[in-house]
């Protein structure tokens, strides 16, 4: 069994004032406030919310 890629995920800004889409991706990566980092698989579906509020989050690839 292939090991799954990974991301690590972080929150830089607040969700506060956001588009309520954006704030159900922060929540779906599971990220709770500004700082806070998960590492999640890389899958399409991830990829897709990260792109989507890429702008509050900082990426690191490889994990």
């Amino acid at each position: 069994m292939t090991k799954q890629k990974q991301i690590r995920v972080t929150l830089t800004k607040s969700v506060f004032g956001r588009l309520k889409n954006h704030q159900a991706c922060v929540k779906g990566l599971g990220l709770r406030k500004i700082g806070h980092t998960v590492v999640v698989e890389d899958t399409p579906s991830v990829r897709g919310m990260v792109n989507k509020v890429s702008y509050m989050l900082q990426i690191i690839e490889g994990e």
